[in-house]
Parts: structure tokens; C-alpha cells; sequence
């Protein structure tokens, strides 16, 4: 697939970041759900690109995007993995001891976003 332009990229994007805003406290959703509400259908890897561009500061909650089986998708030996978990767990999310958490239970219903908006 090639890769959008900077412009193109930076839109489909804020669609991107505009569903995880959504994402309440103490649920989660997975990179598909996210690329389906943000009206790219089949594009979980761009949710995850757009969530590894975000800033260290980022006010987004970027730690409520977790993959279809429950799990981080994140670097386990940078610490990011732990560190989602723990962000997850302060928010009441309880994990498994195989470390994953009950999608049918944290699992936020998530619904089309306007496309083409700007955030805000």
C-alpha cells in the first residue's frame, strides 16, 4: 500500500485521533474498531502508525487501543507494553494473569465518526 502524502497522512489521522478520543475511561478498543469508526475499514496497522507518531505528552489516550485479543501490541522490552497495562489497570481495567483483559467486558461500543470534520 503506498503511503499517503503529508497532507493526506495528517487528515486521516486526526480521524484516527478523534475516535480514540472517544475511547471513555476503563474501556478499551482495538485497532480495527478504531480504522472502522474512523472510515478506513481494514486499516488497523495505519491506527497503529498514527498512535507510534503521537507525542510522549500527548494528552490522547493512546493506551485504550489494544489488539483483537486483548493484549498490548506494544514493545515489550522498551517498557510501553507495561506501561499501557498499568495506565489500563489505574483506570479499573483488570488484566488476566496471561495478560490479556475480557474484551466482551471492556470493550467500548464504538460507532462512525464524521469524517472529513476537523477535531475539535
Amino acid at each position: 500500500m503506498p503511503r499517503p502524502s503529508p497532507a493526506a497522512a495528517e487528515s486521516t489521522w486526526q480521524r484516527i485521533y478523534r475516535v480514540v478520543e472517544r475511547i471513555p475511561a476503563g474501556q478499551v478498543a482495538t485497532y480495527g474498531q478504531v480504522a472502522t469508526a474512523a472510515g478506513l475499514p481494514r486499516q488497523a496497522r495505519l491506527v497503529g502508525y498514527a498512535l507510534r507518531g503521537l507525542e510522549h505528552d500527548t494528552h490522547l489516550p493512546w493506551h485504550r487501543v489494544v489488539n483483537a485479543r486483548g493484549t498490548s501490541s506494544l514493545d515489550r522490552p522498551s517498557g510501553a507494553a507495561s506501561l499501557q497495562m498499568a495506565l489500563l489497570e489505574r483506570e479499573g481495567v483488570a488484566f488476566g494473569a496471561d495478560g490479556h483483559l475480557d474484551l466482551d467486558r471492556y470493550r467500548y461500543a464504538l460507532g462512525p465518526t464524521s469524517v472529513g470534520r476537523p477535531p475539535g
